[in-house]
C-alpha cells in the first residue's frame, strides 16, 4: 500500500495527456474563463453571479450529470454524499423560514452551486492523481497569468486605487473585486508549495519553487491582508507536515526572498510595511476598512441573536444590516482604477463567511456547512501519508499537501472574506479538488 499519492507534472505520454485534458475539459474551462474580465462585481454574500466562468460551471454540472446517468453506477459513496450534501440542510431550512422566501431563492441556487454541485462535479470528473495534477497545475497557470497582469498594473500605475494611487494589483478582476487576483494567486502559491515539499523529482520541485518566487510578488502587491494571513497559515502547516528540518530551510529561503523583493528592491516596501502594521491596529487607530468590518461583524452577531436557529434568511444581511449596525459603519467603500471610474461600493456582507452563514442561516446552517468543511479537512489530514524523501511517495508532489493546504487557506480566509465575485466559482473547483483527495483519491493511491 502506497503511503501517499503524488503529483506528476505531466502524464506518461502525449496521448494520455490529451485524453485526460479532454475528460477534464469542463473543469479546465471554468479555470481558464476566469481570465475573461467580468462585470459581476464583488457583491458579498450570494451576489456576483453571471460571469462566463459561472456559465461554464453550470455546463460542468450538466456534463457530469449526463456521464453519471449514462454510467448507471452509484456516483458517490455514502460518506461522500453525506459530506457534500450536508450544507443543503441549512440552506433549505433558512430559505423556508425566511420572512421573504421568494427573495431567498437566488441565494439557495448560489449556495447549492458553489458548495454542493460544482464541488461534487469536480470530484466525479477527477479520476486519479494524474487528473488531480492537471487541475492543480491549471490553477498555477491561472495564478501566473493573473499575477503577471497584477504586477504590470503596479509598475504602470494602471491597477485599482490604493491610498490615492492606481497601484493595487487586481489582475483582470477589476477594482470592484480586489480580492479576486489575491485569491487566485494564493491558490497557486499554496499548490506549488505542496509540490515543492513533495517527494518527486528535482525537475518538478524546481519548477514549483520558481513558480512560488514568481507568485510571491503579485500576492504582496495585492495589499490583501486576509490573503496574506491565510497564505502564511496554509504554507506554514504544509511546511510542518513535510518535516521540521525542511520547514526551517524553506522558511528561511522564503524570508530571504521577501527581504530581497520587498526590502532590497524596494518594491512597494513602504506601502507593504504600513499595510502589515495595520493588521495589528484593531483597537488603536484602526483604518476605516477595519472599523467597517468589525461593525458589520457585530451587526451579523445581532442578527443571529434575533434568529438563533435559522437566521434572518438567505440574502437577508443587506436588508437587516442598518437595523443592527452602529453609526460607525460607513456608507460604502471607494473603488476606482483598473479601467473603472470612481464609485461607491455598498457594504452588503460582513466579509466573514462564518458570520454571514450564522446571520442568514442560523446555528443550523453554520453547523451543517462548517461540519461539511471540517469533514473534508479531517479526511485530508487522516490520509496525508508519508512526506519527504524516503517516504515512498514516488515521483511528483504529494496530493495530501496540496489538498490540505488549499482547505486550510480557504477556511482561514473565510474569517476575512465571504463568497461573492467572479473568483467564487474557482473556490468551488478548489473545494472539489480537495474533496476528491479527502473522500475518494487516497483510497486509489
Amino acid at each position: 500500500m502506497a503511503t501517499a499519492a503524488t503529483l506528476p507534472v505531466v502524464g506518461p505520454g502525449a496521448r494520455d495527456l490529451l485524453r485526460r485534458t479532454g475528460t477534464l475539459a469542463p473543469v479546465l474551462a471554468v479555470v481558464a474563463l476566469l481570465l475573461v474580465p467580468g462585470g459581476g462585481g464583488a457583491q458579498g454574500g450570494t451576489g456576483g453571479t453571471g460571469t462566463v466562468a459561472d456559465a461554464a460551471s453550470g455546463l460542468l454540472v450538466l456534463i457530469c450529470l449526463v456521464r453519471v446517468v449514462r454510467g448507471g453506477a452509484r456516483p458517490l459513496t455514502r460518506t461522500a454524499a453525506v459530506v457534500l450534501g450536508l450544507p443543503v440542510l441549512g440552506i433549505c431550512l433558512a430559505a423556508i423560514t425566511s420572512n421573504d422566501p421568494a427573495s431567498s431563492l437566488p441565494g439557495v441556487a448560489r449556495y447549492v452551486q458553489v458548495f454542493v454541485l460544482v464541488p461534487a462535479a469536480v470530484l466525479l470528473t477527477v479520476r486519479d492523481r494524474r487528473d488531480f495534477a492537471v487541475v492543480a497545475w491549471a490553477l498555477v497557470g491561472l495564478a501566473l497569468l493573473q499575477g503577471s497582469v497584477g504586477v504590470a498594473q503596479y509598475l504602470t500605475g494602471t491597477g485599482a486605487s490604493y491610498q490615492g494611487e492606481d497601484i493595487r494589483a487586481v489582475g483582470t478582476f477589476g477594482a470592484t473585486d480586489v480580492m479576486g487576483m489575491a485569491t487566485v494567486v494564493s491558490y497557486g502559491l499554496v499548490v506549488v508549495t505542496g509540490i515543492a515539499l513533495g517527494s518527486g523529482p528535482g525537475r518538478a520541485r524546481t519548477a514549483a519553487l520558481v513558480c512560488a518566487g514568481l507568485l510571491f510578488l503579485p500576492l504582496v502587491l495585492s495589499f490583501s491582508r486576509g490573503a496574506w494571513i491565510a497564505t502564511a497559515v496554509a504554507c506554514a502547516l504544509q511546511l510542518l507536515l513535510a518535516g521540521a528540518r525542511r520547514a526551517v530551510r524553506v522558511g528561511l529561503a522564503a524570508g530571504a526572498l521577501g527581504v530581497v523583493l520587498v526590502g532590497g528592491l524596494g518594491i512597494g516596501s513602504d506601502l507593504v510595511e504600513e499595510r502589515v502594521a495595520s493588521i495589528t491596529r484593531v483597537t488603536a487607530a484602526p483604518d476605516q476598512s477595519v472599523t467597517d468590518r468589525y461593525t458589520m461583524w457585530a451587526a451579523a452577531g445581532e442578527m443571529w441573536r434575533a434568529e438563533p436557529l435559522t437566521g434572518v434568511g438567505l440574502k437577508g444581511f443587506p436588508q437587516y444590516r442598518d437595523a443592527h449596525a452602529s453609526v460607525a459603519l460607513s456608507s460604502g467603500s471607494d473603488t476606482a482604477g483598473a479601467g473603472a471610474a470612481f464609485q461607491r461600493q455598498p457594504l452588503l456582507s460582513p466579509h466573514n463567511m462564518y458570520l454571514l452563514v450564522l446571520s442568514e442561516q442560523g446555528l443550523v446552517g453554520l453547523l451543517a456547512l462548517a461540519g461539511s468543511w471540517a469533514a473534508l479537512l479531517v479526511g485530508a489530514l487522516r490520509r496525508r501519508g508519508g512526506f519527504g524523501p524516503g517516504s515512498g511517495a514516488g515521483a511528483g508532489a504529494d496530493c495530501a499537501l496540496v489538498a490540505t493546504g488549499l482547505l486550510v487557506w480557504q477556511f482561514t480566509d473565510f474569517f476575512y472574506a465571504d463568497i461573492g465575485g467572479p473568483s467564487t466559482v474557482l473556490m468551488s473547483v478548489v473545494l472539489g479538488l480537495a474533496a476528491w483527495w479527502s473522500l475518494v483519491g487516497a483510497r486509489r493511491a
